[in-house]
């Protein structure tokens, strides 16, 4: 009987354990989702100002007439995806 007792104690103790691991882990979990969270906004920002910066480089080499064949032509890729977009947000505004 004592046996058994010793047993169910140490499968108690063991469980308790567990709790407590799987608590730690949690918290830990929810950190780490926080953090996430905060780099990735943090990395869609930057590649907000990054593609900001590329458009006012985009617009200094139009005024200054500067832009060779392959920047016109990305450019008009550019300008007609923008163009896309537009239509396809009208679209779903007028449904």
């Amino acid at each position: 009987m004592v046996n058994l007792e010793q047993q169910i104690k140490s499968i108690q103790d063991k469980l308790q354990q567990l709790l407590k691991q799987q608590t730690l882990l949690q918290k830990e979990n929810q950190q780490l989702k926080k953090e996430l969270e905060k780099q990735t906004a943090l990395a869609e920002e930057k590649q907000g100002l990054v593609l900001s910066l590329q458009q006012q480089v985009d617009v200094v080499k139009m005024g200054s007439g500067s832009l060779n064949e392959a920047e016109k032509a990305a450019l008009s890729k550019r300008i007609d995806g923008y163009l896309k977009e537009i239509d396809q947000c009208l679209a779903l505004l007028n449904t």
